[in-house]
């Protein structure tokens, strides 16, 4: 992949500041769908900066010139997955818009690897990229939750004894730790569980 090193004239604004340079853009978003492709089989093994150059056939100068850290790539990896896959449109989903994403996410295993190795990483005091992140998706879709569990204890296809906050909570932290286990012991059934969770909001 022919990506400038820093220098060249192609003037592009780097480490994803916004460019007024549309192939400096492309160029940034070619390096983000090749790192996608590498980690969705292979995940985070190969760790270093220089590691992910070598493998999504790129320099490390030219890495260096759009993103300032391994951390930042890595989190923007992540970023633009989510961005792609999208979420629910259907508003009357709770728990399936968790286990709709845990189905996908069996085709791609290195990619919940990456995952899960940073939100753990995000607890480390000096990794403020990540926890910029994690801290305002799982804001996001704790209110998600709660908005849909809130409308359907109103239409009466919900419980109405469960308070849609710790509900909200407990559904992510379910999705979450069941991918974990799923990483480590592949016989875990993700959707068997997820769908208990399911259940137990019946009315």
């Amino acid at each position: 992949m022919d990506v400038p090193r820093p220098g060249t004239n192609d003037r592009e604004t780097p480490r994803g500041g916004a460019s007024r340079y549309p192939k400096g853009v492309a160029r940034r978003q070619e390096i983000l769908d090749r790192t996608i492709e590498v980690f969705a089989t292979n995940g985070a093994e190969r760790t270093s900066l220089r590691a992910i150059a070598d493998a999504i056939g790129v320099s490390h100068a030219a890495l260096l010139h759009y993103f300032a850290s391994r951390e930042e790539l890595l989190v923007e990896v992540l970023r633009e997955d989510e961005r792609v896959r999208g979420g629910s449109h259907d508003e009357s989903e709770i728990v399936s818009v968790m286990l709709n994403a845990a189905e996908r996410n069996v085709s791609i295993p290195g990619l919940v690897a990456l995952y899960s190795t940073m939100l753990a990483g995000s607890l480390e005091t000096d990794k403020t990229v990540s926890r910029e992140y994690f801290v305002p998706r799982f804001e996001r879709i704790r209110t998600m939750l709660i908005e849909r569990i809130s409308a359907g204890q109103k239409a009466g296809t919900v419980r109405a004894d469960v308070e849609p906050e710790a509900m909200a909570a407990l559904i992510i932290a379910a999705s979450d730790g069941l991918q974990t286990q799923w990483l480590l012991e592949p016989k875990v059934d993700i959707a068997k569980s997820l769908a208990l969770l399911n259940r137990i909001l019946e009315p």
